[in-house]
């Protein structure tokens, strides 16, 4: 029995592409190498905590606009997921005592930032007002597949002016719009963490369009924590797509793309099972699907020049903690950024990211205990070549390099651990069977916007990508954009 579409990965990409063509009433599977949905999104247990393995400040669980994609990904399969609203996006400690919140309200994130730089309140208006355009151009539209030209002439004659609006900021990038209005070096700094805490890269590679989302939702929509953690999105998914009819297999680790006449056709499994579909999705990173899954000889032309613009980011150090709550000070909010040194920002340990989910949901850890999860850049090739011994020594030197910075943060943290798991890059890679443990693409040099960004289509008929390899990039609302994209564009392909 042929598949209409078998989906590679149940990260969360795959999971709204499955459950979009299911809602359809397409025949879809997915096959996920791992025990649980969610990849990235994913969660794990241990001595009475739940951690999430990623990051845990989440876009796209808002109520209202066409933005909040996770929500709708979820409604589309008859599910929901209950969020807690989080009053603060960021804490940053950043250097030169440039110690500021994210607050929800617009108004009071812009007090808070203009406080620290008075002479440039006028660019700083500017600017985020800049990016408040952009936004409303996304949220006014229904975001689907930008390959489907009907879909693109209708969205044009009914929405004419946003389209044009966001057909000039697809080739810039938030630094350029930045530098129009704001002079102040410090200030453009921050713009760059700004950027950097969810993109990876600086304001000058940073999309407008991406930032524009980003630095607006927030004070739309939110930030919003899911009720149980963040793992429990993809679970949610995986239940509307069984309800919907599809089906997911775990443990199912796919090792071939098939092809026939250059076409695909279906995939191999570890243990040599084919199933055949009509459409195959890849939610592997492009990394993996054109070097891994399919023969890197057979490499088609433009990936190999997309390869040339973008190269991996660097994957993650991640320490698990378990603390007492006494160690965290009223009223301390849940993410935190810490960076002593601007000229550090990008190197490896340079940011500290930290989650304390627990503060918006006390049941993920013990009663009168917290979680931290705080994480750091780090590259792979300082991870190989090393005996377990090494490597379990290097692992705990750095956690300790971590924790003695959190302590300025949340003093007598060393003192009041109770749990301490580590994950490096070979753990991501490990687990999420991405190569290298990235989390996904950057632009190696300044390239035009989000121009150079490949849609969900391949030079492969019949195979598509989804994930943060595909338009629009990374993050979770992101990637969920993707997968409403590719549902779409495969939902067209068949004639559902």
């Amino acid at each position: 029995m042929t598949n209409d579409a078998i989906v590679i990965g149940s990260g969360i990409g795959g999971l709204v592409t499955a459950t979009q063509l299911a809602a359809k009433g397409a025949k879809v599977l997915v096959l996920e190498r791992y025990l649980i949905p969610g990849g990235s999104a994913g969660y794990f247990e241990r001595q009475g905590y739940r951690f999430d393995v990623g990051a845990s400040m989440i876009f796209g669980l808002g109520q209202k606009g066409t933005t909040n994609l996770l929500t709708r990904a979820l409604s589309s399969v008859n599910v929901s997921q209950e969020a807690i609203a989080d009053p603060v996006q960021i804490h940053y400690h950043l250097p030169q005592g440039l110690d500021l919140k994210v607050d929800r309200v617009y108004e009071k994130f812009l007090q808070n930032l203009i406080a620290h730089f008075r002479h440039e309140e006028q660019g700083i208006r500017r600017f985020y007002d800049e990016c408040q355009k952009v936004f409303k151009c996304l949220n006014s539209m229904d975001l689907l597949s930008l390959e489907e030209p009907r879909y693109l002439l209708r969205v044009f004659f009914q929405h004419p002016l946003a389209c044009l609006g966001l057909a000039k900021y697809l080739p810039q990038n938030a630094g350029d719009v930045a530098r129009r209005y704001i002079k102040d070096p410090q200030l453009l700094k921050f713009i760059d963490m700004e950027c950097y805490c969810w993109s990876v890269v600086p304001s000058d590679m940073t999309p407008m369009i991406n930032a524009g989302m980003v630095f607006s939702d927030r004070h739309y929509g939110g930030v919003n924590y899911p009720k149980g953690g963040v793992g429990q999105i993809a679970q949610k998914l995986v239940d509307g797509l069984e309800k919907a009819g599809g089906q997911i297999q775990y443990q199912a680790r796919v090792t071939k793309i098939l092809t026939e006449q250059g076409k695909a056709v279906g995939v191999q499994l570890a243990n040599g099972k084919v199933y055949r579909g009509k459409r195959i999705v890849s939610n592997a990173t492009r990394w993996d699907t054109f070097a891994q899954l399919l023969p890197p000889e057979a490499m088609p032309d433009n990936e190999k020049k997309w390869q040339q613009n973008y190269q991996k980011s660097p994957s993650f150090l991640s320490l698990h903690i378990g603390v007492k709550e006494s160690v965290l000070p009223v009223g301390t909010e849940c993410h935190h950024i810490l960076l002593e040194d601007w000229e550090k920002m990008t190197d490896a340990e340079g940011t500290v990211f930290v989650s304390i989910p627990t503060l918006l949901d006390p049941d993920l850890a013990p009663n009168g205990y917290h979680i931290i999860h705080a994480f750091t850049p780090h590259w792979i090739d300082d991870w190989q070549k090393l005996s377990p011994s090494e490597y379990e020594a290097k692992k705990e030197k750095a956690a300790w390099r971590i924790i003695d910075r959190l302590e300025k943060l949340f003093p007598g943290l060393d003192a009041a651990l109770d749990y301490l798991e580590v994950g490096t890059p070979r753990t991501h890679r490990r687990f999420l069977g991405r190569e290298d443990g990235t989390y996904g693409p950057i632009p190696r040099r300044n390239l035009w916007g989000l121009l150079n960004m490949p849609f969900n289509r391949t030079a492969i008929p019949g195979l598509y990508c989804v994930g943060d390899s595909t338009f629009p990039g990374q993050g979770l609302n992101a990637v969920a954009f993707s997968g409403f994209a590719c549902a779409h564009r495969i939902a067209v392909d068949l004639g559902l």
